[in-house]
């Protein structure tokens, strides 16, 4: 398990991508056009594939779906980078997607934060702890509350069977105090909230990033992730400002349509994966729409140029 763990942390402080899962016209997954997509960021050397994660809604799918995705995923990438197969809901559910995905092959499970309205936030750290005792590959922690202790978190950093946590907070300050605090764990802190607060995570000691980005122009990410990893933060800041724009239009709605514009982006590029499903925000507005328009064209053409 230790050169299995390592190998995860090592991934983890690169991008991890979070594919969308295209539809047919009958709202069913498209698994021809997933496995398109996962073998060209496959290609394109993305080095963690998160497969049902967030963009690809997780929450709006069946668990016979995830399943599905799961086992897409990890053939069409053919072990030419690291598969992390989500799972979550309840911890029971979330153990018997986790078994399923390790026996097609998962290199990881990533659990998503468990969304119980109900939840005591030490419980919350105990649901990924569960998890990590019962999986028999290395967990990824996706964290998305700032209400956790420090000693919530360290429990998750100690834990022998998990690999790193994706912090998925805007609360800086805590994340540098739970740095400080966890010196002496080998867990992975990553920016789990994408490219754009990648600079201010890193300089804080995470590493690597997750991105839905990835979907649309893994070449920005990776030249993204190329700067920070050199400490050239000028760079990593004027790459991160050609692709504000579209960043900004995924938080509209509270965050509802951050998948919409992952998917429209890629309409925009020839690649029609379908629509998002309710409850995220379906389609772009007109102007939302020529915005995008603009912002896709212009780092395609820079794409194209470099």
């Amino acid at each position: 398990m230790t050169d299995t763990l390592q190998a995860v942390r090592t991934a983890l402080t690169g991008i991890s991508g979070v594919p969308v899962t295209p539809y047919r016209p009958d709202g069913s997954v498209d698994t021809r056009k997933l496995t398109d997509l996962i073998e060209r960021l496959a290609a394109a050397r993305v080095h963690n594939l998160m497969a049902a994660g967030n963009t690809g809604e997780f929450f709006t799918l069946t668990m016979e779906e995830v399943r599905e995705v799961h086992r897409v995923t990890i053939h069409a990438a053919n072990r030419q980078t690291l598969v992390s197969a989500a799972v979550g809901r309840s911890l029971s559910e979330a153990k018997a997607l986790a078994r399923d995905a390790i026996a097609e092959g998962a290199d990881a499970i990533m659990g998503h934060h468990p969304m119980d309205p109900f939840a005591g936030p030490s419980y919350q750290a105990r649901y990924f702890l569960d998890l990590a005792d019962a999986a028999t590959v290395p967990l990824i922690a996706y964290v998305r509350s700032d209400s956790f202790s420090i000693d919530d978190f360290r429990s998750l950093a100690l834990h022998g069977n998990i690999a790193g946590i994706k912090f998925a907070s805007t609360n800086l300050m805590l994340l540098a105090d739970i740095i400080r605090s966890t010196r002496d764990a080998p867990a992975i802190w990553v920016c789990g909230l994408a490219e754009g607060w990648a600079p201010a995570f890193y300089a804080l000691g995470a590493r690597g990033f997750t991105s839905g980005l990835v979907n649309v122009f893994p070449e920005r990410s990776h030249a993204i992730h190329r700067a920070l990893e050199a400490g050239d933060y000028p760079a990593a800041r004027t790459l991160i400002d050609g692709i504000a724009g579209f960043e900004a239009l995924r938080t509209k709605y509270n965050n509802g349509a951050n998948v919409t514009v992952v998917k429209e982006a890629l309409g925009m590029l020839g690649t029609d994966v379908g629509p998002v499903r309710v409850p995220g925000v379906t389609a772009l507005t007109s102007d939302e729409r020529s915005l995008l328009r603009a912002i896709v064209d212009r780092v395609d053409t820079e794409t194209r140029a470099a």
